[in-house]
């Protein structure tokens, strides 16, 4: 029998089986909280954008970094190879969680100039603004591109629709999500000591506040992202994301959740995009992270608190993981602080 992640545990079964499960809503939130976690941002670059038809810009794929975009006054497309175009109005907001490569124009079949030609220094921490088009009607958006750390992210996240859309009228359901993007697309907000730090979480709080809805939304649809409504795969994720120190294998998740080991893992594999052994041990080291970074608890006792029996075996996959020890880490967190 095999051992989930990369140490050897203890494989004696620890669960009966029983049959087939069905989610309760406490657990889909569990779930929907797991697709949010690789949310840390880790710089944002902003900008403000005033365009008058004809008018388009073509934006780069986006590695590690999610893109949003909020339409303060008018209209316009997105499009995306292979997508069907999509209309945006007035207080409505996009989201890319994975940074799709994308056009935004007035009309979706106008070809634009690339995004690095109006704006060729994108870097986190910074702000710009674009003014282009000729002179008809105006539109005015405040764009963002996220950067998350990619380490954290995992293929659960990665599955998620290449764009979603919350229209002005779900914005204004929302209205701390409503508030904050206004107080960031506007172009007068003051300049202070310590407000790119504010305007970053700011940022990251205005994601969070606008997946939540979306992925609620989307937990109903089956098309746009099956794992939610697959009751054995979904319960796994949240079993290892909230109870990863266990000694899982297999078998045993298999078992818990009332599927045969091949079926499990092929339907894992197909929904979540990774196998269960690489899901699980992101998810630990994801922990682990956390705990030399935000605690102050000894090294020592960190592999046990993420599922690793042996000091040996978690150092080791935290190094391949990380390209670093669990040491060099900590230290050069402290460095850093």
């Amino acid at each position: 029998m095999d051992t989930v992640g990369t140490d050897r545990h203890d494989e004696r079964e620890q669960y009966a089986p029983h049959g087939p499960y069905e989610p309760h809503d406490e657990e889909h939130d569990d779930l929907l909280s797991e697709l949010l976690k690789p949310l840390r941002l880790t710089g944002v670059f902003d900008s403000r954008w005033h365009v008058r038809a004809p008018w388009a810009i073509e934006g780069d794929a986006e590695r590690s970094c999610a893109v949003l975009h909020y339409v303060v006054e008018g209209d316009c497309w997105i499009t995306a190879d292979g997508e069907t175009p999509v209309a945006l109005h007035a207080g409505d907001l996009v989201v890319f969680p994975t940074g799709t490569a994308h056009r935004l124009s007035d009309r979706p079949e106008r070809q634009g100039v690339p995004l690095k030609a109006v704006l060729p220094e994108r870097q986190p921490g910074t702000s710009g603004e674009i003014v282009i088009g000729g002179s008809g009607p105006e539109s005015r958006l405040l764009c963002a591109g996220l950067h998350y750390d990619a380490s954290a992210a995992t293929g659960l996240y990665g599955s998620l629709p290449w764009a979603l859309v919350l229209d002005g009228a779900q914005v204004d359901r929302e209205p701390l999500l409503r508030d904050t993007l206004r107080l960031l697309a506007d172009p007068d907000r003051p300049v202070r000591p310590g407000d790119r730090l504010i305007t970053l979480r700011a940022f990251e709080m205005a994601l969070v506040l606008a997946l939540r809805p979306l992925l609620r939304e989307l937990a109903g649809s089956a098309a746009s992202l099956p794992l939610l409504r697959h009751p054995g795969i979904s319960r796994a994720v949240v079993m290892m994301a909230t109870r990863f120190a266990e000694p899982w294998t297999i078998d045993s998740l298999a078992r818990e959740v009332g599927m045969s080991r091949s079926a499990f893992t092929a339907a894992f594999r197909d929904l979540v995009g990774e196998s269960p052994a690489r899901y699980l041990a992101a998810r630990r080291m994801q922990e682990a992270c956390r705990l030399l970074t935000e605690t102050s608890i000894p090294q020592s006792a960190v592999p046990a608190r993420v599922g690793y029996q042996s000091a040996v075996g978690f150092h080791l996959a935290f190094r391949k993981w990380f390209g670093v020890t669990p040491g060099e880490h900590r230290a050069g967190v402290v460095r850093a602080a």
